[in-house]
């Protein structure tokens, strides 16, 4: 295993030399690849667009994470950026000098990359989303064969700079982030044959939740409860991470954990609270009643990414983040689409007086 992971400095140590000037393309490709662009961005335009699409990217989002959270607990992946200092494969060598950056220091285990899983699996529906999409226009066979050859072309493009952003941060091995993009594409594909989570009831979302929440307490505890520390990787990042102020809570396992059972739970809360139905879910509204919908919930929804938490306290720390994550929900799902149609309505109202 040292072996495979000194080839992986090797690689990222040669992506740091050789594209010292992409380093903030890195940086911004590493960020958008984060569920957060998902839950805050994709979300509520395609949940507007195509509603059943929006829901299996958050169901795709939530469970794939949940699962790289348990695979990381299980598979104890390390991370180059502190490897490279503990090991003794390079015995007497000079170690190779890895560059660090402000979003290198996560808290986690490595191994699978959740950056790349995330992207993966999210990309894998909406570009299926967009081919299923464009068969039932019945475009020209020879057309439809090109743009998905595009589309295909263009996801592999994106998480190929994924893949090479986290071994270029030093927060991966690249058989991390080869493993993380076919995990996200084996839970995308499994979801694609999922059908009752398009018309779950909030009753489903709160058991599906808490049973997600129990499991992955419960595994923590049981492997506590047998000798084996699950935050093992906390003091190597706290120890070998150049700057103490990169070293954030909110990339430990545990708020990753309660910010998507917020996100999961808010989004049930959301569908129960807007009155969709299945058969309410296929109505088309209008397209300015649509593109209102996204434009007031993404700046809604940048105004409450703002708003952070101080980790002082962990508890209020988990408990808010969770907080944050089902209103992220509920804003595009329930409340901005019930304020427009309610202006909308009187809006009726008033011009039929």
């Amino acid at each position: 295993m040292d072996l495979l992971h000194s080839w992986g400095v090797n690689l990222a140590v040669y992506l740091q030399t050789e594209y010292r000037d992409s380093e903030n393309l890195f940086q911004w490709v590493s960020s958008v690849a984060d569920l957060h662009a998902t839950f805050f961005v994709f979300f509520p335009i395609w949940f507007h667009l195509h509603r059943d699409v929006g829901v299996k990217l958050i169901w795709v989002a939530v469970v794939g994470d949940w699962l790289n959270l348990v695979l990381k607990w299980v598979l104890f992946g390390e991370r180059p950026y502190w490897w490279v200092h503990e090991t003794k494969f390079y015995g007497p060598l000079k170690r190779p000098e890895l560059q660090q950056f402000s979003i290198t220091c996560e808290t986690g285990p490595g191994s699978p990359s959740g950056h790349a899983m995330g992207s993966a699996g999210v990309g894998y529906v909406m570009v299926t989303a967009v081919l299923s999409i464009l068969a039932e226009r019945k475009l020209p066979p020879l057309r439809y064969r090109v743009l998905q050859l595009m589309l295909w072309m263009l996801l592999g493009l994106v998480e190929l700079l994924v893949c090479m952003s986290r071994v270029y941060l030093s927060a991966h091995f690249p058989h991390q982030v080869i493993s993380g993009v076919i995990s996200g594409i084996i839970v995308a594909e499994i979801f694609s044959r999922v059908q009752w989570i398009y018309s779950a009831g909030l009753r489903k979302y709160i058991s599906v939740t808490v049973f997600l929440l129990f499991f992955a307490v419960g595994f923590y505890v049981l492997l506590k409860a047998v000798g084996v520390d699950l935050l093992w990787t906390l003091a190597k990042a706290q120890k070998w991470c150049v700057n103490p102020d990169w070293v954030l809570l909110d990339t430990t396992p545990f708020a990753s954990l309660l910010r998507n059972m917020g996100t999961l739970l808010g989004l049930g809360l959301g569908l129960h609270l807007s009155g969709y139905s299945e058969t309410a879910g296929r109505e088309h509204s209008s397209v300015s009643s649509r593109t209102g919908c996204i434009g007031v919930s993404l700046v809604l929804l940048q105004l409450l990414d703002k708003m952070t938490f101080s980790s002082s306290n962990q508890l209020l720390f988990y408990s808010l983040s969770f907080c944050k994550s089902a209103v992220a929900l509920v804003l595009p799902t329930a409340l901005v689409p019930g304020v427009i149609c309610w202006i909308s309505s009187k809006s009726k109202h008033e011009k039929g007086m």
